[in-house]
């Protein structure tokens, strides 16, 4: 990987110290990175980190590439992994952000995770897909809005970033990680998209519809660079194939 760059952010001592001791070299067993535009992640201050999601270890894969980057990765938790032994306390200690699928924390804790994020001048990384695509050729799904809404309601930039090659590691719902022969992970890193147009307007469904869509099509359009074609359009919409959102499905 060609950028490395010290963050002071990373090289002050925490917990994750000891998950990159842990999972580095096993990501290095699995993969090699290969990383495009690498210097469009900002160097401080808060952001969203918005990739496209495909595969069940995409969250290693890319909290890997935001520490080589320089930054410390957050991801928004299901809450149940937070009472998991062991791994619940990984989570707390690291500042992941628990939400709920269910009852009244499920939209109050993603606001209140943004303006901590926003006090402390750190990064989240957000998957706004919600859920691995259902796309059958693995190309990104039809966008939910949280990540527009929070990126609109506390000014946050939003940095879009694609990844390909995560599927030989780890098929869509796969059970079996593939360790040999070491895969390559192509990423590329966008500019931040473009919301001006957005700004001041209410922040209805058909404003946070549009924005969403913006921040698909920029994902979109970089992995269209690192697959070399074109995806197709109009994006998928579970929705329209009878399908879920969430959980497995067959596909």
């Amino acid at each position: 990987m060609p950028v490395k760059r010290p963050h002071s952010e990373r090289s002050r001592p925490s917990v994750f110290w000891v998950l990159a001791a842990l999972i580095l070299p096993l990501g290095s067993l699995l993969a090699r990175f290969r990383v495009v535009d690498g210097e469009k992640m900002p160097r401080s201050g808060a952001l969203i980190l918005a990739p496209n999601h495909y595969s069940e270890i995409d969250p290693v894969m890319i909290g890997i590439v935001s520490w080589k980057l320089g930054r410390l990765p957050r991801f928004l938790a299901k809450e149940s992994l937070f009472h998991v032994p062991v791994l619940g306390w990984f989570l707390r200690r690291s500042g992941q952000v628990p939400v709920s699928r269910a009852g009244a924390t499920r939209g109050s804790a993603p606001l209140e995770a943004a303006q901590k994020i926003i006090d402390d001048g750190r990064i989240v990384i957000i998957y706004p897909e919600g859920s691995l695509t259902r796309d059958p050729d693995l190309w990104p799904m039809r966008g939910k809005t949280g990540a527009a809404r929070m990126a609109l309601e506390h000014r946050i930039p939003v940095i879009p970033i694609a990844h390909w090659g995560t599927q030989q590691v780890l098929p869509r719902y796969g059970k079996k990680i593939s360790w040999f022969p070491r895969k390559t992970i192509d990423v590329k890193v966008g500019d931040p998209v473009d919301l001006s147009a957005f700004e001041g307007r209410n922040l209805d469904s058909a404003t946070l519809s549009e924005a969403t869509s913006a921040i698909m099509d920029a994902i979109t359009a970089l992995l269209e660079d690192l697959r070399a074609e074109k995806a197709p359009r109009p994006r998928w919409d579970p929705a329209e194939h009878n399908q879920k959102e969430t959980g497995r499905f067959d596909g």
